[in-house]
């Protein structure tokens, strides 16, 4: 009997959760076309890490054996320089990592030039370099395992983790 109940709870928090957003006639609220959601109604802090991850970007990926940045990753990047510099007191680490292909030795100066090029960009975009470190793990920490592209170009990229005092 207790199991039974379970998906009716279930549909009652959904709908629930569900709410009419259109403006009511006579409202002076214009609709708006940013669909994203604010910070404050997910529950995330405005300035933590979670923030920076969900709502900014927190990874740029690279094409096989390059460390140059596609027009995505400045997107990306330009948007961290914003926010970074909303949020002066937060410090970055800007990872280095590459795909398993390769030696070790060549993929951690690859993901130290895939780091370096992304905190060239910050700092040039405004952010102060002494606010930015690098480090590079190579092959050594994939975000996606598997031997096929589809793994190596999630693993080919730099990823910034603010440091949120």
């Amino acid at each position: 009997m207790r199991f039974a109940l379970l998906p009716v709870a279930a549909a009652a928090l959904l709908l629930a959760a569900c709410e009419d957003t259109k403006p009511t006639s006579g409202s002076s609220v214009a609709p708006t076309t940013n669909t994203a959601t604010p910070p404050a109604a997910t529950g995330i802090r405005p300035g933590s890490a979670e923030d920076f991850r969900v709502n900014v970007g927190d990874r740029v990926f690279f094409a096989y054996d390059k460390f140059d940045l596609s027009a995505d990753a400045r997107r990306t990047l330009e948007r961290q320089a914003a926010w970074l510099k909303q949020y002066a007191s937060v410090r970055l680490t800007v990872e280095g990592h590459a795909d398993e292909r390769g030696t070790r030795e060549y993929n951690l100066a690859l993901g130290e030039r895939r780091a370096n090029a992304a905190k060239d960009y910050l700092v040039a975009l405004g952010v102060p370099a002494a606010r930015l470190t690098t480090v590079s793990y190579g092959k050594e920490r994939p975000a996606v395992l598997g031997s096929n592209e589809a793994a190596w170009s999630q693993n080919r990229r730099s990823v910034s983790v603010p440091a949120v005092q």
